[in-house]
């Protein structure tokens, strides 16, 4: 969440943002609860300071011999301390409903995002890789799997519904590849320490990445208990192991690569991709997230970001990264690149990574803390994460750009070692 301080001090700075989010949130009935709130503090304060006042009058009236006037202040003090009461209850009231309302502003922007409506107005700042060119009709990835025997969409859907598939075989194998590559790749050039966290989380760590309350209908809710959630992105247990910690300087940066499945109800998609692995209600990913220091978050972003493009570029997928503008930004978000990989069956490039900086916006909301040096004030933690990569998608550009035309499917090199020495798919 946002600086609380920031808002009520800055609120046009804020106002911009939601404005470049093309967010009509407004802020007039929270300045009002943080002044009412105020004014009520400043209340309660007078009444208590009137009541300990008041109550020491008391007793010395007592000692006087005032019992009469000493019964009177006594009933009086009785009434102010139902004020007391009173005013606190409000301020508690307050408090609740200004967290909630704290929950659901989205993050400030970068100076550089772009601004824009929706992913028209993104801005493309690099490519790797030339689009193969094919000399016979190129078939997407559902038909391939399917002719080659490795995904079952039908079957995938017989036990669990649409949007679920079933992989056989070398595509069971090529989805464990990938994987494993991915992991192996980070953990020994990356620098990152592999975890593996719990596939299910509760709704705090859901509130301090920042999917609640904002996202609430994406989730998978079990019933039994009723606080526990599918988890819809490693993100989430991954940056909350420190959650409330307060860690020292000298463990930064922390980074944390982890492969989780992912579970999604894409409530927002609206019909979009349901054919074929491109939107699954689930589907697996290898993520990465980083915790640095406040200075050290944009040099962060950029590495980060570089070490999921390395995937692709050993894979030798054609991608490109785009910088998302403002209207196509994530809510948590301060800036994102996404990493487009190169689908020769649409023509076109696919997201297939989102690399953030949060700065401490996950932090404020998880408690991710830490102490510079010895008796050094705590500082707010900056938080960063990206895919690297999304394992269905990854599989799917796999399928299409080494598709040959007898319809099988070469494997990329780099994950031969990995497929026992298979070469091919047939």
């Amino acid at each position: 969440m946002l600086d609380r301080r920031l808002i009520e001090e800055q609120p046009d700075v804020v106002r911009a943002a939601l404005s470049a989010r093309r967010h009509d949130l407004s802020l007039d009935g929270l300045l009002l609860q943080f002044l009412e709130r105020k004014t009520l503090l400043a209340e309660v304060e007078q009444l208590q300071a009137r009541r300990n006042a008041g109550s020491r009058e008391v007793g010395e009236m007592f000692k006087a011999g005032r019992g009469d006037e000493a019964q009177a202040l006594r009933a009086e003090l009785a009434k102010v301390g139902e004020q007391v009461a009173e005013g606190e209850a409000r301020v508690r009231e307050l408090e609740t409903a200004i967290d909630d309302q704290l929950l659901r502003i989205p993050n400030l922007l970068a100076a550089d995002v772009p601004v824009g409506d929706d992913e028209s107005a993104n801005v493309e700042l690099r490519s790797w890789g030339s689009p193969r060119s094919f000399d016979f009709e190129v078939k997407d990835h559902h038909e391939l799997g399917e002719s080659l025997g490795i995904l079952d969409f039908e079957r995938g859907a017989r036990v669990a519904g649409a949007r679920f598939t079933a992989l056989f075989g070398a595509g069971a194998r090529l989805n464990r590849a990938l994987s494993q590559f991915m992991l192996d790749l980070h953990t020994t050039e990356h620098g990152y320490t592999e975890v593996l966290p719990p596939f299910i989380v509760n709704s705090r760590a859901l509130t301090g990445t920042g999917q609640l309350p904002k996202f609430a209908d994406d989730l998978f809710r079990l019933q039994k208990p009723d606080d526990y959630f599918l988890v819809p992105t490693a993100e989430v247990p991954v940056t909350n192991l420190h959650a409330g910690e307060l860690l020292s300087g000298a463990d930064l940066p922390l980074r944390y690569c982890a492969y989780t499945p992912c579970f999604r109800s894409e409530a927002g998609s609206y019909g979009r991709d349901t054919r074929g692995l491109i939107r699954q209600h689930q589907f697996e990913k290898v993520e990465l997230v980083q915790l640095v220091a406040p200075e050290d978050s944009e040099e962060a972003h950029e590495a980060l970001t570089a070490h999921a493009e390395k995937v692709l570029q050993l894979l030798e997928l054609p991608y490109r990264v785009v910088t998302l503008c403002s209207g196509d930004i994530s809510f948590n978000a301060w800036k994102c690149y996404d990493l487009e990989v190169w689908l020769p069956a649409q023509n076109t490039y696919r997201e297939i990574s989102s690399c953030s900086n949060f700065l401490d916006y996950q932090s404020r909301r998880a408690g991710l803390r830490y102490r510079p040096e010895a008796k050094a004030k705590p500082r707010f933690l900056h938080t960063l994460n990206g895919s690297g990569l999304a394992i269905g998608r990854t599989l799917v550009a796999i399928l299409e750009n080494f598709q040959q035309a007898d319809g099988t499917v070469v494997i990329p090199q780099v994950l031969r070692p990995y497929m026992g020495g298979l070469e091919q798919i047939s």
